[in-house]
């Protein structure tokens, strides 16, 4: 069943580079923007706070100094007891001896100070705790007594620092998952274009791309799958193509053998045109495997030990070929069988024309087979080397170009230089590694790194 949510987080999304980037990105916005919310918000908040404390805190004094003072005396106990516990305000004899604290320190205070002096008296003192009481003090006079009022610091403080930070980590942590969001929808379509692309690289078929969302999106999806349609049918008409070209090329050749057999010629002449009639049927043949498409959905699992043994067992059959072997069992991949077994076949051809140990007509091949990781990080290694002369390092990377062929290095061609051409081409559609260097002590080695299954 497919998720109902636009988008998923999944390993290869966490991993995209433009994914961390957009998201960088919109964090350091949401950042930024919101260091300067709370900063504006600071600075305008300011004032309006200080007024109204400063206002609460003149009024709660002056209110309690009226009614101590105008209140008989006999009441007065009855009505601090109700200020106390109605209005939370508790008022004490301020005595020479009290241990007094600061006052509160934050940024609001000297402004508060300044302006409840203004209207209760110079001499008005402040504290954060007293005798180890801690709240809002606030002192007053009635007459020539003085006295402490005391107020619960949730009446008249703001919101403090730790609740800033609260709210200013809830406010990240929101805004960090919504740039998560906003980067995943915004990644999806490039995403979906990335696997379609890789899909369509390894020769399979990818889903149609959706053609909505913004126009970019839609031409750029449209497009692609326009792409996606024109390659499939050049694809197959170039398998009617050739079709075509081995039937048309191939009638004139067997033509040809059949007159050669005919004709009135000396041995030696037959054996050149013979010989000429098996190079140009051999070309047309590299054609044709090096124009083939690998279809993924032939793909099955290939004991892959047994077709390099096989192999090995009929290349044995050759005169000029030895054939030594390290092959481990249950080497299992997925692919064509055909095709893997002419990628092996076409190693050994090119190693017995071109491999040949120096002062000698034989080629000495090596075919190993290992595997090597574990659980999902399991590889099949192959490796066909010869004993020839090697190729200079400089021109490698020519060897798997098509149409290339290094005399110089590895003796006379007869082919039309597709042979490691075709190899690369294959194991490409099978999603596997290919490499060509030169082996210590001279030969060249071919290895082909495979997923095992």
């Amino acid at each position: 069943m497919k998720s109902k949510f636009p988008f998923t987080f999944r390993p290869a999304s966490l991993k995209s580079g433009l994914f961390w980037r957009t998201f960088f990105l919109l964090g350091a916005l949401t950042t930024t923007s919101m260091t300067a919310w709370v900063g504006m918000i600071s600075v305008v908040q300011h004032e309006p706070q200080v007024q109204q404390i400063s206002s609460q805190v003149i009024s709660v004094v002056t209110i309690t100094h009226a009614a101590l003072t105008h209140s008989a005396p006999e009441l007065r106990r009855e009505l601090l007891f109700d200020l106390v516990s109605n209005e939370g305000i508790r008022v004490f004899t301020l005595e020479d001896d009290d241990k007094v604290d600061p006052p509160p320190d934050n940024a609001l205070m000297p402004d508060i100070q300044k302006l409840v002096k203004a209207k209760l008296g110079a001499d008005t003192r402040f504290s954060a705790r007293v005798n180890g009481v801690a709240g809002f003090w606030v002192s007053f006079k009635i007459d020539d007594d003085a006295y402490w009022l005391m107020l619960e610091r949730e009446r008249i403080r703001g919101l403090t620092g730790i609740q800033w930070l609260g709210w200013a980590s809830v406010v990240s942590v929101v805004s960090l998952l919504g740039a998560a969001f906003i980067s995943s929808l915004i990644n999806l379509p490039l995403r979906r274009l990335t696997q379609a692309t890789r899909a369509f690289a390894q020769g399979k078929r990818p889903e149609r791309l959706p053609e909505k969302g913004p126009m970019e999106i839609m031409e750029a999806n449209r497009s692609f799958n326009q792409m996606v349609v024109q390659l499939q049918q050049v694809e197959s008409d170039r398998a009617v193509i050739l079709a075509g070209i081995s039937h048309d090329l191939r009638t004139p050749l067997a033509r040809m053998q059949l007159e050669v057999e005919m004709a009135n010629l000396s041995n030696e002449a037959r054996e050149g045109i013979q010989s000429d009639i098996g190079q140009m049927d051999a070309i047309i043949g590299q054609f044709l495997d090096y124009a083939k498409p690998t279809e993924v959905s032939s793909f099955i699992n290939v004991d892959l030990s047994e077709l390099l043994s096989d192999t090995a067992h009929e290349a044995e059959r050759l005169p000029d070929v030895r054939i030594g072997t390290d092959i481990v069992p249950n080497a299992h991949v997925m692919g064509n069988a055909t095709d893997i077994k002419r990628v092996i076949n076409n190693l050994i051809e090119n190693a017995r024309r071109y491999g040949k140990t120096p002062g000698s007509e034989l080629t000495e091949i090596d075919i190993k087979c290992s595997i090597k990781g574990m659980h999902t990080s399991r590889r099949v290694v192959v490796e066909v080397q010869d004993n020839g002369n090697g190729v200079p390092d400089d021109q490698i990377e020519q060897l798997l170009k098509p149409f290339t062929r290094l005399d110089a290095a590895r003796g006379q061609a007869n082919g039309a230089g597709l042979g490691l051409a075709i190899v690369d081409r294959v194991m490409l559609r099978h999603g596997a590694e290919l490499q060509v260097r030169n082996r210590e002590g001279g030969g060249l080695l071919i290895q082909i790194v495979m997923k095992a299954v």
